[in-house]
């Protein structure tokens, strides 16, 4: 996530957070998770954080954002939960951000509690990210913001499925609200 898009995520993160906690769908080592676990503490609320931190497709060996790194040794299976929670260490955000471990549309099953924003930034093939937005929108308070990371309307640039989900937004009801490289943040408004 490049700095300028993580920036457009820290403020969308200071708007939502006044609504109710922050969730985020894809976590991997936790970059994004700084930047939105930093506007819940300023705002006193928390990330929820989600990822079975097994890697999506694109991330296993053979694919381009496959890093070697984070195999575990003992598994022989990607692991990127304790890269995760070094970032949240490092970041002093151990408080704020709390990690749930397993598959977001598990986990949305059994979700009772609104949220002012959810980020989707899992899996980028159609099916899992319709998947995530199908499972939390409606978890998503009115006025609350939805983000979408690494849209791309050009197949060429990136996976089709965030573009998707972004589509899907604005055909529901969602309004545009900012964009940032191949970040979208729209806000509900139904």
């Amino acid at each position: 996530m490049p700095p300028e898009e993580g920036e457009a995520l820290y403020e969308a993160g200071l708007e939502a957070a006044t609504l109710g906690p922050l969730l985020e769908i894809g976590t991997y080592c936790g970059k994004s998770a700084v930047y939105l676990g930093a506007a819940a503490k300023e705002r006193s609320t928390v990330l929820y954080t989600i990822d079975h931190h097994l890697g999506s497709e694109e991330m296993q060996s053979g694919w381009e954002h496959h890093d070697a790194e984070l195999i575990d040794l003992v598994t022989g299976r990607m692991n990127s939960l304790p890269f995760f929670q070094a970032t949240m260490e490092q970041a002093q955000l151990q408080d704020v951000v709390q990690a749930l471990v397993g598959d977001s549309v598990d986990i949305a099953q059994n979700w009772i509690t609104p949220v002012g924003l959810v980020f989707i930034d899992g899996a980028h093939s159609e099916d899992p990210a319709m998947d995530d937005y199908e499972s939390w929108v409606p978890k998503l308070m009115d006025g609350g913001l939805l983000a979408i990371h690494d849209v791309f309307p050009d197949p060429k640039n990136g996976g089709q499925g965030p573009f998707k989900v972004y589509e899907r937004s604005l055909a529901g009801g969602f309004v545009d609200e900012h964009e940032e490289g191949s970040l979208r943040i729209v806000k509900k408004m139904f």
